[in-house]
């Protein structure tokens, strides 16, 4: 499995990809994948400090793919800025992320980190008490991500 991230400048460069390039580019691409999913989440906020897409210095990416209730968006949002994101940007080895929402009150945490050591310690212990602290579980209706280590060779 891959997971592809692309960071647009602006709406208008991709709407004018897709209108130019994509079917050409999808169309020599044909046969070498047997399934794709494709998301756009517009940012809203940073994670921790001002985001960029560069992963030099990074080996792993954490994303969440998060549908919430629509009454609870709102909370969820707002759980992300004032709880989560503190405690991420607390951890040594987080280097920095962000969040998107598509329609559909769909949602992406995505944070980049050193290591998986790194990562790891975040994990260890936090991550309960988080989700207890920001009502997760009455805001997520599902909830889907992975951790991905970063192969070099494939960052553009």
């Amino acid at each position: 499995m891959a997971h592809i991230f692309s960071f647009w400048e602006s709406r208008s460069f991709y709407d004018s990809f897709m209108a130019r390039s994509h079917d050409r580019l999808a169309a020599a691409q044909s046969g070498t994948f047997k399934d794709i999913q494709v998301k756009l989440f517009d940012y809203r906020f940073d994670v921790k400090t001002g985001f960029e897409p560069r992963f030099t210095d990074a080996d792993l990416v954490r994303f969440a793919h998060c549908r919430v209730h629509e009454e609870r968006a709102e909370h969820f949002t707002l759980m992300q800025e004032k709880v989560w994101n503190p405690a991420m940007a607390g951890s040594p080895g987080m280097i920095r992320g962000l969040f998107g929402e598509a329609p559909g009150n769909e949602f992406l945490v995505l944070s980049m980190w050193r290591s998986a050591a790194e990562h790891g310690k975040y994990r260890t212990e936090r991550v309960e008490r988080l989700a207890l602290r920001a009502q997760t579980e009455a805001d997520v209706a599902a909830l889907t991500g992975d951790i991905v280590d970063l192969e070099p060779a494939w960052t553009v």
